[in-house]
C-alpha cells in the first residue's frame, strides 16, 4: 500500500470513529466498507462467528443512539433507516471487535489490514 493511500485510509477511519457508551467504536457500515465488503455480508459473517464478539468487543445500538447519531451528524436517514436503508439497528465494534472482524472476513482487504496491524 501506497504511504498516500495509508494517510487517506488513516483519515478515513478516524473521521468513523465515534464514542459511545464511554467507548471509541467503528459502526459495522464502516468496517465493511474499509474492509471492502457489504455491510450484508459483513454482519452475515459475525452472526456466523458470534463465540468470538463478546459484550466489550461489539454492541448493538439502541434506537435512542440510532436517533442521536442521525441528529448529530451528516449521516443521511437512508443509512441508518428509511427506504432502500437498514431495517435493523447497526452494530459497533470496539477496537478488539474490529480486529476480529477482519480475522473472520475473507476479504482480501481485510486480510491485508489484518496483517499490517
Amino acid at each position: 500500500m501506497t504511504r498516500s493511500k495509508a494517510v487517506t485510509r488513516t483519515a478515513d477511519i478516524s473521521r468513523a470513529i465515534l464514542v459511545l457508551r464511554g467507548h471509541r467504536v467503528l459502526l459495522d457500515e464502516a468496517l465493511a466498507e474499509l474492509y471492502g465488503v457489504t455491510t450484508k455480508r459483513f454482519n452475515e459473517q459475525v452472526r456466523r462467528n458470534a463465540a468470538r464478539f463478546p459484550a466489550d468487543f461489539m454492541f448493538q445500538l439502541t434506537v435512542e443512539e440510532r436517533e442521536a447519531l442521525r441528529s448529530h451528524s451528516a449521516t443521511s436517514k437512508t443509512t441508518l433507516t428509511g427506504r432502500g436503508g437498514r431495517r435493523y439497528l447497526p452494530y459497533a465494534f470496539t477496537e478488539h471487535g474490529a480486529i476480529m472482524a477482519a480475522t473472520i472476513l475473507n476479504s482480501p482487504r481485510a486480510v491485508e489490514m489484518s496483517g499490517n496491524s
